[in-house]
């Protein structure tokens, strides 16, 4: 069963177990220059057994026309409001965030203790440390949004890839620039949340394949939040929602199942 919802602020569709009142509700968070769309093979592994909400961030895809501020505490901001329309009476079992959603996902279980039950983040950025890449996390040597949005993609997909998009598609991406331009500026700043005060259990994911500083941050943040716990996705790099679905859904359904305990 899946409803989509056009919301006053992003775009949102809910998916899976919907006619069971007592199914878990997950609620998935993506990354920079993704969308929703990009958690569609993560949700489809979790549908079954849970009711799976996903969305569009501001700036991206449907929810482009979604304007400023593009920073994380605006993403936060959605988050709730998305839970809010969806899941007004029920307690959100697990949220999970990639990359940057991870971010959100954190920040929100800081600013509203209770409404997330357990949290799951996957190579969560954590741009605002010292010793982070800067280019993972800055934009100043692109000046022209849409130009940094391009160069993101390529260093993403790889530059044949991207040559064989269609124009409009090209053309979507980059319009995306300003979204991603604002929210990994905002992320180099400041911490969008306090380790102290994230209060449900989280565990961080890095894949094998991952990149240093991601695999870094996950150990780093699972030692700075208390009860966080880490694990390495095998065989998987940055991209594992869309390469390997089945097994982060089984990493993801694990860290619900011990809600029991």
């Amino acid at each position: 069963m899946s409803t989509e919802a056009a919301l006053t602020e992003v775009h949102s569709a809910v998916s899976g177990n919907c006619e069971d009142p007592q199914a878990p509700v997950i609620v998935l968070c993506h990354g920079a220059m993704d969308r929703s769309a990009g958690m569609l093979r993560l949700s489809r592994q979790l549908d079954d057994h849970a009711v799976v909400i996903r969305y569009d961030r501001r700036g991206y895809a449907r929810s482009a026309a979604v304007g400023p501020p593009y920073t994380i505490g605006a993403h936060i901001t959605d988050l709730a409001d998305v839970i809010e329309r969806h899941a007004p009476d029920r307690q959100i079992a697990l949220a999970f965030g990639h990359s940057l959603g991870g971010n959100v996902v954190l920040g929100l279980a800081n600013q509203q203790p209770g409404l997330i039950e357990r949290a799951v983040v996957y190579e969560t950025p954590m741009s605002w440390l010292e010793w982070w890449p800067s280019r993972t996390g800055s934009v100043e040597s692109r000046p022209d949004p849409a130009d940094a949005a391009e160069g993101f993609m390529r260093r993403l997909i790889g530059d044949d890839r991207w040559e064989r998009l269609p124009a409009s598609t090209r053309e979507g991406r980059r319009s995306e620039g300003a979204a991603m331009v604002g929210e990994l500026a905002d992320l180099r700043r400041q911490a969008p949340w306090d380790a102290s005060l994230v209060n449900c259990p989280v565990l961080a994911i890095s894949g094998e394949h991952g990149r240093p500083h991601h695999r870094k941050g996950m150990r780093l943040l699972a030692e700075m939040i208390d009860g966080a716990q880490y694990a390495q996705l095998d065989g998987a790099g940055h991209g594992a929602p869309n390469t390997h679905p089945g097994e982060l859904a089984d990493l993801v359904s694990a860290w619900l199942s011990r809600r029991a305990d």
